[in-house]
């Protein structure tokens, strides 16, 4: 696909960054930036299963409402939320810190693909040939910030990256919200801290629009309705955090082939959905 670019003194430049201090003079695109409200979910490279699940529930719930989902591409956090945002046949942004004509990190270049061929975009500030540099991906943090309504952080550490996103919006007078996690866990500890600091605190996607004022009468709770005592006790379990195959086996008892066997037909019939890895999630 070909590389476009824009400056900030074009019509098509996004207006958001033009309100921000230090904007990009220059923006380099692949794809087209959807016309959508836009909201960023960034967080830790190394989530727990706590964070990858509530990562996906609240990034596919917002693309569910209308949201394009912003973040960087990066392992973990970033590539949950938009993962998500394309399975709830939304559109993501992703901001990267390098030149556009080398994917990075490499492993994402599928993930990048499907972005692009479901009506994302991909963007930079920097010109083909500019390598993935450290000091890059604080500076790129400032336009994820910038295109967005809200930063989310949803598990990070104290000292995480995803932090200087939020400090970025905060400069530039965006909301930022948090999810609340274990205190005992070092990766809720960012989140954590930012709620002490007056971010908001967030646990679903409806908290997200009751903030900015809007509804989504599609995202009120359901409840999922269990076919049998094993599928409500894996439900119950999901619920609780306990998401992994090799989990559910160990606390519920079920043997493995019978574990395999129900949680496909759970999936089938859409009451969980799988995230990968062994991992899985209610609907």
């Amino acid at each position: 696909m070909v590389i476009s670019s824009i400056n900030f003194k074009q019509k098509d430049f996004p207006k958001a960054l033009l309100e921000i201090s230090a904007h990009p003079k220059k923006l380099f695109i692949l794809g087209k930036i959807p016309d959508l409200p836009m909201i960023a979910i960034v967080g830790t490279r190394r989530p727990t299963e706590y964070g990858r699940q509530i990562t996906y529930r609240l990034s596919f719930d917002l693309a569910k409402s209308g949201f394009a989902v912003v973040s960087g591409l990066a392992l973990g956090i970033d590539s949950i939320a938009h993962r998500a945002a394309l399975d709830a046949g939304g559109k993501t942004v992703a901001v990267l810190g390098n030149g556009l004509d080398n994917i990075y990190p490499s492993s994402n270049r599928s993930l990048a693909k499907n972005i692009l061929a479901n009506g994302g975009a991909i963007i930079s500030e920097y010109e083909s040939g500019t390598p993935p540099l450290r000091h890059h991906f604080p500076a790129r943090n400032r336009i994820i910030a910038g295109l967005s309504l809200a930063t989310i952080i949803t598990e990070a550490d104290a000292k995480s990256g995803s932090l200087i996103t939020a400090n970025f919006a905060l400069q530039q007078n965006r909301l930022v919200m948090a999810v609340p996690g274990n205190v005992t866990s070092l990766k809720s500890a960012g989140p954590n801290n930012l709620i002490k600091s007056g971010a908001v605190p967030i646990t679903d996607a409806v908290d997200v629009l009751s903030i900015l004022g809007l509804k989504n009468p599609d995202l009120a709770p359901k409840t999922v309705k269990a076919d049998s005592k094993e599928e409500a006790l894996i439900i119950e379990l999901i619920g609780q955090g306990i998401n992994t195959t090799q989990a559910l086996i160990e606390k519920s008892n079920i043997s493995a082939d019978q574990l395999a066997s129900i949680i496909s037909l759970m999936e089938i019939t859409g009451k969980v959905k799988n995230l990968g890895a062994g991992q899985w999630t209610s609907q």
